[in-house]
């Protein structure tokens, strides 16, 4: 099984960059989608070419902003059920989660809020992060889950290329940052930093000054799984030479 998440920064844009071909070329049994920036009419009206996939929608109220995406291979591990949303309707209007069902475990698809440059929406992602956690701790009641997606938020130091100068900024607030302790505390891997020790590698970069040709970046996207699953993660990974987005695609393979 091979699971594949990028944050495309509006799917309109990056499918004429190239991600049909990054379809055929990696082949990955899910793609998991962020901030498609596409209404349900708009893309009703938009021929994509995702042959040998199917896809799952759940957009944001607000036309061209959020949203989220799966793209399920033909031939994939059938899924018990997908389903949009947390329940809790100030969070699903902007589309922020999926999830994805199968026999052994839970997937869930996650655009999580940006705190923004004046910290303006800190509490409505911090309450939004808490909801989430209660959401996928009920469901792991049931089975393991997989949470992955841009998490707008780098854990530690190691994770982005300036931490001193950015101590307090949108992503590198204490809050925030205590908010991942927690969440991995709850239960759930890093899977990227347990597989991967204190390597440096980032998947998002300021469209500003050069900053992903100079690799100043910040590691904000994340796959992580219930500590059941640790055993069958084989591995995980950052696709940084990727481009079409400021965000470059992340990975995980699981073992059979």
């Amino acid at each position: 099984m091979k699971i594949i998440s990028w944050n495309v920064n509006g799917i309109r844009a990056v499918a004429k960059k190239g991600l049909a071909e990054f379809l055929k070329r990696e082949r990955p049994d899910i793609l998991c989608v962020q901030e498609v920036k596409i209404s349900d009419a708009a893309r009703l009206q938009t021929e994509f070419d995702f042959a040998g996939y199917t896809e799952y929608w759940n957009s944001a109220v607000r036309p061209g902003y959020s949203g989220t995406a799966m793209l399920v291979k033909e031939g994939a591990p059938k899924a018990l059920a997908i389903q949009n949303g947390l329940g809790i309707k100030k969070f699903d209007i902007e589309g922020r989660v999926q999830t994805w069902e199968g026999a052994e475990y839970f997937l869930v698809n996650v655009y999580f809020p940006n705190s923004n440059n004046e910290l303006s929406r800190l509490d409505y992602k911090l309450e939004f992060n808490e909801a989430l956690l209660k959401y996928v701790k009920k469901l792991e009641k049931k089975k393991p889950v997989i949470v992955t997606g841009d998490f707008n938020v780098a854990h530690e130091e190691i994770d982005l290329a300036r931490p001193r100068e950015n101590e307090g900024s949108a992503g590198f607030t204490l809050a925030e940052r205590t908010w991942m302790t927690k969440f991995l505390a709850a239960g759930f891997i890093d899977t990227f930093r347990d597989l991967n020790g204190s390597k440096i590698q980032y998947s998002w970069w300021s469209f500003r000054s050069a900053a992903r040709a100079r690799n100043i970046g910040w590691r904000i996207d994340y796959f992580c799984v219930s500590a059941k699953l640790k055993r069958i993660v084989k591995k995980a990974y950052i696709l940084d030479k990727i481009t079409g987005s400021d965000h470059a695609p992340i990975g995980i393979e699981l073992k059979d």
